[in-house]
């Protein structure tokens, strides 16, 4: 049953905004990500010079990926990866699996069938950020109304 529209308007979390990620290298991060993305970021701060921030718009929603300068990072960055791992969906994991693996990222987790159609791994990207790649037959669903 579909929530009705003062239900949807009381939701605490109406949806992803932007998932950060930080790096000690942004001039790095950038090229990385581009050719991963295959799209330049269409925003970066300061516009001259070196940059302390990055963003792409990402995927079926332009979700928004923005790459942190560390001397920002409003916490003390952890010596390995850790924390949440926000999982992208993808078409195919194992072709994606592939090439985050190529372009030099680290396996984190490796591709994990969980059932019914859901499959998922992650990797650490070389600035120590981890990154998770899912098929998910919900998102289709979704994305198909």
């Amino acid at each position: 049953m579909e929530p009705t529209t003062d239900e949807r308007e009381k939701r605490m979390l109406r949806g992803l905004v932007t998932v950060s990620y930080f790096a000690d290298d942004l001039t790095a991060a950038r090229r990385w990500y581009t050719d991963l993305l295959g799209i330049a970021p269409y925003f970066a701060s300061p516009a001259d010079g070196p940059p302390a921030y990055l963003e792409w718009r990402v995927g079926d929603h332009e979700d928004e990926l923005g790459i942190i300068d560390r001397r920002y990072a409003p916490h003390q960055a952890p010596a390995a990866p850790g924390g949440a791992v926000v999982f992208w969906h993808v078409d195919d994991v194992q072709v994606a699996l592939d090439r985050l693996l190529a372009m030099g990222a680290a396996e984190h987790e490796p591709l994990t069938r969980r059932g019914e159609g859901f499959i998922t791994a992650s990797v650490v990207d070389p600035f120590g950020n981890i990154l998770g790649v899912m098929y998910n037959p919900h998102y289709l669903e979704i994305l198909a109304r």
